[in-house]
């Protein structure tokens, strides 16, 4: 136990000096650190269980495993290296994979392709810093971005202005916001589960933040971005067409019995979850929304159009009340941006006013009760209210990070099956690291959105708009359905909008 909360310290504070550190040799080191020692506290918390016993009792294919992870992020690491463009797509496009793997009777669904990315990244920054120093990356990325033909796309047709420099707000709080979760760990009745947390989420995050922080985002980097998650969704969508159209869902045994007991029928792609699935395709459907709002030429406006109705007929089967809420709120932004914050507001109001008109008379019962609400929600209300009563047992720190499922179990009464997550991320928050938490992640939101929006409404940005958007969406998202630490696209968004706001973009983007 001393060992491990040492070890989940050591690698917050190297996750938090990757991302407060400037590009350097002190950087490569940290970025190092924390990459050895996430998947080793892994392994030596989960030494005795089933999955890796099973994988114990065969040393020739553990070891095998090893050494063919070693040799994909080696191979990784020479690609990025010698095309440091293929980074950044290449984060992007693993962000959806999960890969399920099965031992011991049990089945996790692992971010393993990010993972092997991940480890490729570092290895190829920290080995270029190393040897080179603080300029490297930014060496590296210059190739790329001050090509001709990046020039050539700028709206103006002249050159990118230089790199200010990035914020330090957002970067700052985020780095606390690792160390304190690490912290808060150490009195979790769940130590085993916060451990994960840190190890699977907030430390190799940490790394993709670190990464992509000093990326030159420029037209033709945006460009190429739209191009991956936008036919990574088409597919998606095609393979949930496929399901719908047959009746038939490759996974999740829980949706499959849930979908024979309703009269309508989910579906979830190459996702675990359906509200994961339509969380991806509300983000994606926001980001093409923006740049079909300020395309100019008919050839673009015409894809964007097809790309926008084929995400929403993906959508629609999904039937996530959270994704098309955020779909909305993503929308507004965008709205707000392109045209008037004003009649924006307005308008969400009103919308507002009428969705809960529609909710309380739908089926000619306007009673409004605790059962009704929770009904139509899905059972929040339960969770919500049991994660206030958590967080009123400890208003000050809370349980620990990563406690509510057991504190949840041992604290609140309830008949019900033992729950898993909140699936509302301030009540999470609230229940596990209290005021303190409450205060780093309210921080938090706080220096991302005035990082992302500052100066976007004097002078429009299509790439800036785009993230400060889609991070709304995810935000209204993660308020129906959490996972906003342990979603990878938040860490991804949060490192594109400060590197867009610090750049100064002045050629459309």
């Amino acid at each position: 136990m001393i060992l491990s909360a040492g070890g989940v310290l050591a690698a917050a504070g190297a996750s938090a000096a990757a991302i407060l550190l400037p590009a350097g040799r002190a950087r490569a080191c940290a970025m190092l650190v924390a990459l050895a020692l996430f998947p080793a506290l892994i392994l030596g918390d989960q030494w005795h269980s089933p999955q890796i016993v099973d994988l114990r009792e065969e040393p020739t294919s553990f070891a095998a495993l090893g050494i063919a992870a070693l040799a994909g992020a080696g191979i990784l690491a020479a690609c990025f290296r010698r095309w440091p463009v293929a980074l950044p797509l290449a984060i992007v496009f693993a962000l959806p994979f999960r890969v399920p793997l099965e031992a011991g009777g049990d089945t996790a669904n692992l971010l393993v392709p990010l993972y092997l990315v991940i480890a490729g990244g570092v290895l190829s920054t920290a080995l270029g810093e190393l040897k080179e120093g603080g300029g490297f990356q930014r060496r590296a990325a210059s190739r790329f971005s001050h090509s001709p033909l990046s020039e050539r796309l700028g709206a103006s047709g002249e050159k990118p202005s230089a790199r200010l420099e990035p914020p330090t707000l957002l970067p700052c709080v985020l780095a606390a916001v690792v160390v304190l979760y690490a912290l808060q760990a150490l009195y979790s009745p769940d130590f085993s589960k916060s451990l994960q947390n840190v190890c699977f989420f907030f430390v190799p995050f940490s790394l993709v933040y670190a990464l992509l922080r000093d990326v030159e985002w420029n037209r033709k980097l945006l460009v190429l971005v739209l191009w991956v998650i936008a036919l990574e969704a088409v597919a998606f969508v095609i393979v949930g067409s496929v399901e719908y159209l047959t009746r038939e869902l490759f996974w999740n045994d829980q949706v499959i019995r849930s979908n024979e007991f309703h009269t309508y029928f989910r579906v979830n792609s190459i996702f675990w979850d359906p509200n994961i699935y339509g969380r991806y395709l509300a983000l994606v459907t926001t980001i093409a929304m923006a740049a079909l709002l300020w395309a100019k030429e008919k050839r673009t406006l015409a894809l964007l159009t097809g790309l926008v109705a084929v995400l929403w007929f993906g959508l629609v089967p999904t039937f996530s009340q959270s994704s098309f809420a955020a779909l909305l709120a993503g929308l507004a932004v965008l709205a707000a941006l392109r045209w008037s914050l004003k009649w924006t507001l307005a308008a969400v109001g009103m919308g507002a006013v009428l969705a809960v008109i529609v909710i309380l008379f739908t089926g000619g019962n306007s009673t409004i009760s605790p059962d009704r609400i929770n009904i139509d929600t899905g059972g929040r209300l339960n969770l919500v209210s049991g994660g206030g009563e958590l967080f009123a047992q400890r208003p000050i720190w809370g349980y620990g990070s990563g406690s509510f499922p057991r504190a949840y179990r041992e604290h609140i009464a309830t008949k019900k099956a033992p729950v898993s997550v909140s699936h509302t991320q301030p009540v999470t928050v609230a229940a596990e690291q209290g005021l303190i938490g409450l205060a780093a992640y309210a921080a938090l939101l706080i220096a991302a959105l005035w990082t992302m929006s500052s100066g976007l409404f004097a002078r429009q940005s299509v790439g800036r708009a785009a993230v400060l958007a889609a991070f709304v969406a995810l935000l209204v998202h993660t308020m129906a359905y959490a996972g906003f630490y342990e979603d990878p696209i938040s860490w991804v968004l949060l490192a594109v909008g400060a590197s867009l706001a610090s750049s100064q973009v002045r050629d459309g983007t």
